[in-house]
């Protein structure tokens, strides 16, 4: 099977561009199943209705997001009734919704789990390796895929390494900057630090420079400002064995 794993959609001009681009890259690259970063999709940040809707309709099947998670109030109510908008395993247990789906694909499931780290994270949340050891131990699907949200890429590396041979595939996402170390692991495990963003190319991670460079001084705080112009693309399509749930390959991918 094939799968297209993205990273962080930023504001209305990335879900706008994934909408104009998606449904093509879908039929062109025989897509099996298409899995998004969407915490920063709403305008105001976080994910709202319109944002979830506007990934749904360019063909996102399951929406993760990270440490935005609930930075708006009406997403607890989409997170309760949503099965693939997912939040972070390692969540306080109390917060709504769920961590892991499992997306069926008539003869074969996938099992899509979020994650977030903890290093430079600024969030009290659950050891991760405990968590995703406990999920794993309760749904031993052939075909697992985890994004790991996280900032440092010493953490994702070890996580990866955590999890080599147990799931087909660990993408780092939060950063917005796509790296260039995908690879799959000596298990079978495919593993890139992070997959990039859906969002303006001229900017700061998404942000317009101005808002981002006014932003730098703690007296003079503001509300960021998403940055407008060209946008691209960026994640990785992976290639995985529907028997043994291996990974054979990885590619980064860039659209603009």
């Amino acid at each position: 099977m094939k799968v297209l794993m993205i990273g962080d959609v930023v504001g209305e001009g990335g879900c706008n561009f994934l909408c104009l681009k998606l449904p093509n890259i879908r039929r062109s690259k025989q897509l099996d199943l298409i899995v998004a970063n969407g915490e920063n999709s709403a305008a105001e940040n976080g994910i709202s209705h319109k944002s979830m809707r506007s990934l749904m309709n360019a063909g996102v099947d399951v929406i993760t997001t990270g440490n935005h998670a609930f930075r708006n109030h009406q997403m607890e109510e989409m997170f309760e009734q949503c099965e693939f908008l997912l939040r972070p395993i390692n969540f306080p247990p109390e917060s709504p919704g769920h961590g892991f789906f499992v997306y069926d694909k008539g003869p074969f499931q996938v099992c899509v789990i979020n994650v977030i780290g903890n290093v430079f994270m600024q969030t009290a949340n659950g050891n991760p390796f405990e968590a995703i050891d406990k999920v794993l131990a309760q749904n031993q699907h052939k075909i697992t895929l985890v994004d790991f949200h996280a900032e440092a890429t010493g953490e994702k590396k070890a996580f990866a390494f955590h999890l080599d041979g147990r799931v087909s595939a660990l993408v780092g996402t939060h950063t917005h900057v796509q790296t260039a170390d995908e690879q799959i692991l000596p298990k079978g495990t495919a593993y890139i630090s992070d997959l990039g963003m859906v969002g303006a190319i001229v900017s700061v991670v998404g942000v317009s420079p101005e808002s981002a460079l006014s932003n730098r001084s703690p007296d003079s705080p503001i509300k960021h400002k998403t940055a407008g112009g060209p946008h691209e693309i960026c994640g990785v399509i992976l290639t995985i064995d529907e028997i043994t749930g291996k990974a054979s390959k990885i590619e980064r991918f860039r659209q603009i």
